[in-house]
């Protein structure tokens, strides 16, 4: 059997997006014992991502990395029709995830100690970011 259900996240720059809270609840008001969470963000110039949740230098290393891998505003992008930040954030979602799969053992998210999800905005502007939990059990 499988249900679907929306979350929306109201980003207000680009970054990293803690939402492991919002989706845990979710599996858990579902009553799910065994299953598969499946996570997907229809948009092209934002991702997903698990990522440690520990220690913030992660996420901050994390974008040092993409802002020197596709740096804003570059010559060389034709594609700019909305603003600099436009074509990296879709290098950037290319490079990323769009969808992730979270099996689902004993009513729970099977994440490590450390993992966390996170929408990955890759716009320097505020947006609502739309996500379509697919839940799928035997």
């Amino acid at each position: 059997m499988s249900t679907q259900e929306e979350l929306f996240i109201e980003t207000k720059h680009r970054g990293f997006y803690d939402i492991t809270s919002q989706v845990k609840g979710r599996v858990a008001a579902r009553r799910m014992d065994v299953g598969l969470l499946t996570l997907f963000i229809p948009h092209t110039s934002a991702s997903l991502i698990i990522q440690e949740n520990a220690d913030p230098a992660v996420l901050h290393d994390l974008e040092n990395f993409f802002a020197r891998l596709v740096p804003d505003g570059s010559p060389s992008y034709q594609h700019q029709s909305e603003g600099p930040d436009d074509m990296p954030a879709h290098i950037r979602s290319a490079l990323t995830q769009t969808s992730l799969s979270v099996p689902i053992s004993s009513g729970r998210l099977c994440l490590g100690t450390w993992q966390g999800i996170y929408v990955y905005e890759h716009r320097t502007a505020p947006h609502q970011r739309r996500l379509i939990l697919n839940f799928s059990s035997n």
